[in-house]
């Protein structure tokens, strides 16, 4: 039997979903594969800061654990939870520190309400914080504990 040829509709069908604000809607999954797929997925310039995130993650905590859950990739500590978290909203990738409230200095996102959760918005040609964020991974690989 021939196999049809590639079209463009068909190659749309493959992609995943962009779910308001252009988030990617991943399956959740362990490790590090669906969190690639989310990355990849990531709409325009938020794509090259998803992986600039991921590698700055690994290289600050080379034996953290991955996952996407709730159509968002998850870093936590094998066994202690989870510490921090990105999401692609439409103007900004949210990097949410589940345990924020313990890092020193305080990432600029949060509320009272926000509970111990604190972030950071990255915008688009936003200096990416390394410093900033390096630090406050590793501060925050120091106390996961975040559970669903």
């Amino acid at each position: 039997m021939k196999k049809k040829p590639s079209t463009a509709s068909d190659a749309r069908a493959c992609q995943p979903k962009l779910l308001s604000g252009g988030n990617p809607q991943i399956p959740k999954g362990e490790g590090d594969a669906p969190v690639q797929a989310y990355i990849d997925a990531m709409p325009g310039w938020k794509q090259q800061l998803g992986r600039d995130l991921d590698a700055l993650i690994v290289s600050c905590v080379p034996e953290v654990q991955k996952a996407v859950k709730w159509n968002s990739p998850f870093y936590g500590m094998p066994g202690h939870g989870w510490f921090v978290s990105f999401h692609v909203l439409t103007r900004y990738v949210k990097v949410t520190f589940f345990r924020g409230t313990l890092l020193n200095p305080l990432p600029p996102g949060g509320t009272p309400k926000s509970g111990e959760a604190r972030w950071i918005d990255l915008y688009e040609n936003d200096d990416i914080h390394a410093t900033s964020l390096a630090s406050w991974i590793r501060q925050a690989a120091e106390h996961p504990g975040w559970t669903p």
